[in-house]
């Protein structure tokens, strides 16, 4: 009984939530956007790790999006080795070749999109989308969501890999209890 009533005290109360469809404009829904919705006020990340992996050649998500500060592994789970990297502003790097798991994480502290490579295997590629907020989701089929929100203002961002220009951001103020619906049409 009282784990119970710890677990409904540490529930936000009214929470509200967001569902979010992206499509290009003629309908199709776009899989595999990052769409994410920052608050006015920035939230710590913690002390958070995720993993890109290689797996067949192929980077393992595909599109990873994460909070500012996140660190990141880079495991190789083929039998071969490759060599990561990025030339992209917000995190340039380069792995050693390398086979296995590399002994240390990076960490991404400036936002944007880290395009990835293996100077190996010019067929990978990847991205990592580093965004200022802990409100973040990928679509499946064109659609995302976010729940437990807390009251106050956010402006919804959407990137995919495609996209020729970033579609308008969406800049709404949720209340206790909120569901709210949004769409983003995008010109591929």
């Amino acid at each position: 009984m009282i784990a119970l009533l710890a677990l409904l005290l540490a529930l936000p109360a009214g929470a509200a939530s967001i569902d979010v469809q992206v499509a290009l404009a003629n309908g199709s829904p776009i899989s595999e956007a990052v769409v994410y919705a920052v608050p006015d006020t920035r939230i710590p990340v913690g002390h958070k790790v995720t993993q890109m992996d290689q797996k067949n050649r192929v980077f393992v998500p595909h599109i990873l999006p994460i909070q500012t500060g996140t660190w990141v592994e880079f495991p190789n789970s083929d039998d071969i080795r490759h060599q990561v990297y990025s030339l992209s502003p917000a995190k340039k790097f380069q792995l050693p070749l390398y086979k296995g798991k590399p002994a240390f994480p990076l960490q991404f502290n400036q936002s944007g999109v880290v395009a990835l490579g293996c100077n190996i295997h010019e067929s990978m590629s990847a991205y990592i989308v580093v965004v200022d907020t802990p409100y973040f989701a990928k679509t499946e089929n064109g659609r995302a969501s976010f729940a437990n929100l807390a009251p106050g203002r956010y402006t919804v961002k959407v990137w995919y890999p495609e996209m020729r220009e970033e579609p308008k951001p969406q800049v709404l103020t949720v209340g206790a209890d909120d569901k709210l619906s949004l769409s983003f049409v995008t010109a591929k």
